[in-house]
């Protein structure tokens, strides 16, 4: 993330965003981009395929994948057909969208129209694509995910059996890839790990010649060849692929301003239920933002922003449309109405706002509501600094 960015966008040509929104989302594209880069060396001489789903996880799904297209990508999954819809318009028609949830029944011929590539997660999925190809007259792409130990998406061993037992279904598919999903990958010591790597191998070794897909962001970071294709999500968003210190570069940047601010005596109760009491005379900052705008309600009495790289506390709960914040140890010149809090930022990071709020960053990223205004940091590339400005800002 370009705190100080070269155009001095982010801090002086956005100013009066914070007149009609209550935060400021900044979204760094060229963090965005040599995330992708970065991934895409970790992983050699394996692709990198971006993962868009939930609008590029809450990013802006267009907006990132014409970033990643411009940094190399030339595969990009979402998760439902819907997604496939809304985005196929804005890509090359030569970069594949592969949909991961599949099929459901009777949406064979919609995906057909929207020239999406369905992922086949049952031999039930399986089948309805390949009467749709026959009847077509002509094969279709496919993906075939497989069940290696997660247990949700993809086939389970008995409908790899049945399917390798009925060869003429896949007549009618042409198979683009192999894939399955790791269930521990960010916890790269956990044995799950390795055993579903076996499994993997095993099961696609009956399936010979056809590319295949295993790793996640964690996998990416599992120290292990990577198969033919590497679907990057949340390491590419700038938070932590898995436990340790983060490699990537943040993307995402959250301000919110100063509403008002009051000096209350010891003893006075603060926000609904008055779940907070303060022990002394505190001064007390509001900001115009909540948990409509996604911030988690959870972080009442336990979360945190930094005004000037002071740490604030949240004090009371998270309102729908406003957090109080403890601010008495900030000095004075750095307290007014307008002044900037820091929600994601150089002292607190995504991954560490998911922390207090006992969660994961992808929920945090993924719900970072559309109230906010939305100021977009173009990529640098003297190419694509040009395609971004002109749709940039928000």
């Amino acid at each position: 993330m370009r705190y100080d960015h070269p155009s001095g966008q982010r801090r002086e040509n956005n100013a009066g965003a914070f007149v009609t929104a209550g935060a400021v989302l900044t979204i760094d594209f060229e963090a965005l981009a040599a995330n992708y880069r970065l991934l895409c060396r970790q992983v050699a001489p394996a692709q990198v395929a971006g993962v868009v789903k939930a609008d590029g996880y809450g990013l802006g799904a267009a907006k990132v994948a014409s970033t990643l297209i411009g940094a190399g990508c030339r595969h990009l999954f979402v998760a439902l057909l819907g997604e496939a819809q809304a985005l196929k318009p804005d890509l090359p028609g030569d970069i594949p969208l592969y949909v991961l949830n599949g099929l459901m029944p009777g949406a064979e011929a919609q995906c057909l129209a929207i020239g999406a590539i369905p992922v086949l997660n049952s031999l039930d999925q399986i089948e309805r694509w390949a009467a749709l190809a026959a009847a077509q007259g002509r094969k279709l792409p496919g993906v075939l995910q497989v069940d290696t130990g997660m247990s949700r998406m993809g086939m389970p061993a008995d409908e790899i059996d049945a399917l390798l037992a009925a060869p003429a279904l896949l007549e009618h598919i042409d198979l683009r890839l192999i894939m399955s999903h790791l269930a521990c990958a960010d916890e790269p010591a956990d044995g799950a790990n390795a055993a579903q790597a076996s499994r993997f191998e095993a099961i696609t070794a009956r399936l010979p010649g056809v590319p295949r897909a295993l790793d996640n962001s964690g996998g990416a970071f599992l120290a292990r060849g990577h198969f033919d294709i590497v679907r990057a999500g949340i390491a590419m968003y700038g938070g932590a692929p898995s436990d340790g210190e983060n490699p990537m570069q943040a993307v995402v940047a959250l301000e919110a301003r100063i509403a008002q601010l009051r000096t209350i005596p010891a003893g006075t109760g603060v926000g609904y239920g008055l779940t907070h009491h303060v022990s002394r005379e505190s001064r007390i900052a509001t900001i115009p933002m909540g948990y409509a705008d996604g911030w988690p309600r959870c972080l009442g009495n336990r979360g945190s922003g930094f005004i000037a790289g002071i740490r604030v506390p949240v004090v009371g709960r998270v309102s729908m449309d406003s957090i109080t914040l403890d601010v008495t140890e900030v000095p004075a010149e750095h307290l007014y109405p307008g002044a900037p809090v820091e929600l994601i930022g150089p002292h607190q990071t995504l991954d560490a706002v998911a922390a207090d709020a006992g969660t994961i960053s992808y929920e945090i990223l993924t719900q970072l509501s559309r109230r906010y205004e939305r100021v977009h940091l173009p990529v640098l590339d003297a190419e694509h600094d040009t395609r971004h400005d002109r749709s940039s800002a928000a």
